[in-house]
């Protein structure tokens, strides 16, 4: 315990704040079609509840001690969507879901009413996004927050209506992203701050000719929930090319690409459910949420984004001047009463200093920081000696 102590004043301590990241890509062959087992459409990795809200995606087999949450999926469209109808599978199901999401990311209005997704931000007007794919990315992948403008999703639109496996419904794709996240983003939503989702064609190979307008929005980010909602109408094809810019009334996709959606059954066949030009997807009414997950992500070719860590640093510096610390505090530094390091009385003071501890306004001691060296103290030199303090 200490018998000096100095008191830090305010000009002695600072704070800093840095953001660390990291690249987190996610490739469609993790997402689908690794862990197949068997050759079956079983997918060990995907697990699917009792209660058919959601499904999750980990990177290995989820009965894997080494398994790692990716993220979840799931479906959603609002009470007043056209394509909202007791008729549905699991209609009221997805109507919740979208509202749960809804007042989470967007909030109520001054009428205590759910606000539904808005396609450009502008809360009081604009488009909507009625009906939703939604991704939840885990903590695991995302840390504090998903980085502004780094966020890419990208999927297949070749169309396979076969039926059958040996499709490639990657020749062609188009990609989704926050372009513009990094200048541009919203601050209006009570989850924090998020982004508007453009959709681009792909760079891949034969991936040209997919959409009919470049950068639509489609969909928006939220960064610090890691939450990523996508426009069900992501799959439509345009109507023309002059109500391409209605979505999401309409789509995106040329009107040659009449993209059709497939899950995989037991007995290899596939559930095709196809697009039609105003905007209604048979696949989120006819389908189970679960059902609806399996489409959609055996159409993701990748994502792509840069996670956040933010480290807050509270810095002391600790000054010794000339005339302080130059005696130890340990016993063994004194012998029969003298200083054991001066061999005539006027040898100067000598003392090594190893360890800072940080006390409180009543000498407790809070931290202690160790030093790499001893550093010689003399009254001849002063130290400043700078500790840092991360949470």
């Amino acid at each position: 315990m200490a018998t000096t102590f100095k008191q830090l004043l305010n000009n002695d301590v600072t704070t800093t704040r840095t953001l660390l990241h990291e690249s987190i890509p996610l490739t469609g062959s993790i997402v689908s079609g690794t862990y197949n087992e068997g050759g079956t459409s079983t997918e060990t990795n995907v697990k699917n509840f009792s209660h058919g809200l959601f499904q999750s995606v980990y990177d290995y087999p989820y009965l894997s001690s080494s398994a790692n949450h990716i993220f979840d999926i799931t479906v959603g469209y609002s009470n007043s969507s056209p394509m909202s109808s007791s008729n549905n599978t699991q209609n009221l199901d997805k109507i919740n879901i979208y509202n749960q999401m809804a007042q989470v990311l967007v909030g109520h209005d001054v009428n205590g009413n759910i606000r539904e997704f808005d396609l450009d931000g502008n809360l009081t007007g604009g488009k909507k996004i009625q009906q939703a794919f939604f991704f939840n990315f885990a903590r695991l992948l995302q840390k504090d927050e998903i980085k502004k403008g780094s966020f890419v999703m990208e999927f297949g639109c070749q169309s396979d209506a076969t039926g059958s496996f040996g499709g490639d419904p990657f020749e062609k794709r188009f990609r989704v992203g926050d372009f513009s996240g990094s200048s541009q983003y919203l601050t209006n939503s009570p989850a924090g701050e998020y982004g508007i989702l453009y959709a681009t064609a792909s760079d891949g190979t034969a991936a040209g000719n997919t959409l009919e307008h470049e950068n639509l929005p489609v969909g928006l980010i939220y960064y610090q929930a890691g939450i990523a909602v996508v426009s069900g109408s992501i799959f439509n094809v345009s109507a023309s090319a002059a109500s391409a810019e209605a979505l999401p009334g309409n789509g995106i996709l040329k009107g040659n690409l009449p993209i059709t959606m497939q899950r995989a059954n037991a007995d290899n066949s596939k559930d095709v459910a196809s697009f039609s030009a105003d905007g209604s997807q048979r696949f989120v009414t006819g389908s189970s949420i679960s059902g609806s997950a399996d489409m959609v992500r055996n159409r993701l070719y990748n994502v792509s984004f840069n996670n956040t860590t933010e480290l807050n640093s509270t810095i002391y510096f600790c000054r010794a001047g000339h005339n302080e610390f130059n005696y130890s505090s340990n016993p063994s530094y004194l012998k029969q009463s003298q200083i054991r390091v001066k061999e005539t009385t006027l040898d100067q003071p000598v003392s090594y200093i190893t360890t800072v501890g940080l006390y409180s306004a009543t000498n407790e001691l809070l931290a202690v920081a160790k030093l790499s060296e001893p550093l010689k103290k003399t009254p001849e030199t002063e130290l400043t000696l700078r500790v840092r303090l991360d949470y």
